[in-house]
């Protein structure tokens, strides 16, 4: 897979919870780090999402904030 975006991060879908538009996808990371996205149901469908495989993160943003605790 070849993408512009800078942050591309593989690890497995642990969870998936299916709506009627939308689904979430739970995936885990090297080091048991999940990350947590919202695609539509048929992007989840086209893409054969199942728990255990195999997926990459694409992070695309033009803004990251960051914050500390004071």
């Amino acid at each position: 897979m070849k993408t512009s975006a800078r942050n591309q991060l593989q690890g497995t879908v642990k969870a998936l919870t299916p709506g009627a538009v939308n689904t979430e996808v739970v995936i885990e990371l090297p080091g048991g780090i999940e990350i947590v996205s919202i695609i539509t149901k048929s992007s989840a469908e086209s893409l054969g999402l199942a728990v255990g495989k195999t997926v990459y993160a694409v992070v695309k943003a033009s803004n990251v904030m960051v914050g500390v605790d004071e």
